[in-house]
Order: structure tokens, then sequence, then C-alpha cells
């Protein structure tokens, strides 16, 4: 008896997004990232086009980086008190991007001013010739204050800045869309958040093609299925064609996963679950492949080996995508 094709041909896609400019785009990069682009569900060669590979970000912070786990910091070594040095490190070690989250401007770390923020992203943007990502510190009166002078700053570098919100996004939106730059669009767990959010940006004049999806990012055995599952059904409600969920989507892998005991506690108090050096790494790496298959299309990381996880998986997936085309 033949076996019945169950491929569901997709009527539409997820949108193909490029972040970075290099000198003929009128930027000062050495390459750009493009992300999306995905026609089937996560990696079903046999439905469409999987579209780009996903790509990575080292996640790299301006000031409080003494506060992460010895088992990452030690991959970074010195580099981690020079901002710049750190972004040199990342690229050393494949980054696709730079993240560079500005954790210094936060009113509890250091208080930075807007001018000291747009010096450092200037020198990251010097010191290295990748595209990059730039993340305020989650304080919206500050960040209100911060990003529009680091967006700014990167004129004409075409970063992907983050992040707006249902309740706070005129101004950054009024700031990538002058300097022509890309957003993230933060949406925690909810479908119709990120839809309105959408709507709200290109009401005032941002395109849907230029929006990134941040739906937050739960690390494994902390409610990472149902994230997992807000991404899936976003993906799907865009590939059926919903032009306000067709945008690609981020994770922030990195500093959700180094924040759970399992990641960082030694074997003392958790007898039986291994080293934490290769723990720790298997945590990060572990959650970030679950979302892969999710329909992720930017992840934020931070341990070497944890890159090297995803990228392994990316690369299975990329080849047994290849072989059934």
């Amino acid at each position: 008896m033949k076996a019945q094709d169950t491929a569901i041909k997709w009527s539409s896609s997820i949108n193909e997004l490029r972040i970075g400019a290099t000198p003929a785009q009128g930027g000062t990069r050495g390459k750009t990232v493009v992300v999306g682009g995905s026609q089937c569900i996560p990696w079903m060669r046999y439905e469409g086009g999987p579209g780009r590979r996903p790509a990575i970000a080292i996640e790299i912070w301006d000031q409080g980086a003494e506060a992460w786990p010895a088992a990452v910091l030690q991959c970074y070594g010195s580099a981690v008190t020079d901002t710049a040095a750190w972004a040199k490190k990342a690229a050393e070690l494949g980054a696709d991007m730079i993240c560079l989250r500005l954790t210094g401007t936060h009113p509890a770390v250091g208080d930075r001013g807007p001018a000291e923020a747009a010096a450092t992203v200037k020198a990251v943007l010097e010191a290295v010739d990748l595209p990059l990502i730039v993340w305020g510190c989650d304080v919206d009166d500050k960040d209100n204050a911060v990003l529009p002078k680091c967006s700014e700053a990167a004129k004409g570098e075409v970063c992907l800045f983050g992040s707006i919100k249902e309740k706070n996004y005129r101004t950054l939106v009024a700031s990538c869309l002058a300097d022509g730059h890309k957003l993230i669009a933060e949406s925690p767990l909810d479908i119709n958040i990120a839809k309105q959010l959408n709507i709200l940006a290109h009401d005032v004049g941002f395109s849907l093609e230029d929006i990134v999806i941040f739906p937050t990012t739960a690390t494994l055995g902390y409610g990472q299925e149902y994230v997992y599952s807000i991404m899936e059904r976003g993906h799907l409600a865009g590939l059926g064609g919903d032009p306000l969920l067709r945008q690609p989507v981020i994770c922030d892998v990195g500093s959700q996963a180094w924040r759970v005991k399992e990641a960082v506690a030694d074997e003392q108090a958790l007898p039986g679950c291994g080293p934490v050096e290769a723990r720790g790494p298997l945590w990060e790496g572990i959650t970030a492949t679950n979302y892969l298959q999710a329909g992720a299309d930017i992840f934020v990381m931070r341990h070497p080996s944890a890159i090297q996880i995803l990228r392994d998986a990316i690369s299975r997936l990329a080849a047994a995508n290849e072989a059934a085309a």
C-alpha cells in the first residue's frame, strides 16, 4: 500500500531580514546576516524551503559581567573588563553577530548615561566588523534616554535594537526609523500581544519586514515547553499567511540558561548530576537546540561549548534537509 503524502504546502513564508551593512550598503560591516525565509515547519524540507540558517550572536556586557558564573567567565578571561576586547574575543569564537547588552546603564548597576553608552556602541563597532544587536537595560525610562543616542551613533550600520514593548515603543521605533535599524518586539508569552505590538509599530511607520519577535525565552526545565508552543503557533500562523506573525524570532538563551541551579550548582548540591563544568554548557546547548526545532532564527548565547552544540545541531539538520531536497 502506498504511503499517503502528508506534506502541507503553506501559503506564505517567514520574512527574510538583514542585519548589518557592508561598505557597499552604506555601513562598515565585513558581512551581513540574513535570517528567516522558512517556507515549512522547521526543518521539514519536504514541505518547502527551510530558509536561512539560524544565526548565533555571542552576548557581551558593558558592565557587571563579574556576576556571570565562573564557568562562563573563564572562557573569556580578562576580556570581560573591556567591552571592545570582549567583542573581539567573541568574533574569534565564530560569532555570526555580537549582542551588546547595556547592563551598565541600569540605575542599580552603573547608571551610565546616553553619551557613555553611545561611546561603547561605537567602540564595539570599531573593534569588530560583525553585525550588532544592541539591547537595553530593561528599565523603560532609562532605555528611552539611552537607546536613541546609541541608534544615532550606529546610524548606517543596520543594527538590531531591543526591545520595544506594548506600553513602551514610540521612542525606539522613531529612533530606529530615522537611523535605519531593525527592531526586537518583546511580547511575553502572548501571541495577541505580539500581533498588537507589530500593529502599533507599523501604525507609526515601521515596516513589519524589519521586526524580529521576542516571545521571551525559558530554559530547559523552567517552562520551556510553554514558550516552545507559543513560538510554534506563531511560526505556523506566519506560514499560513498572517502578516503580523511572519517575523523571524530571537531567543535569549544564555542569560536564561545560566541563572538556574542545574547550570551553576556544584556536585555537592546536586549529587549524581555530573560536574558543573560540563552540565552548565549542556543546559545552555540543549535549551538552544530545543528552540531550534520550534523555528527560532537568532540565538543569543554565552558559553563556547554550548555554541558548538547548537552549531553542530544546525549543521546536522541542514545536511539532512539538503539530502532530502
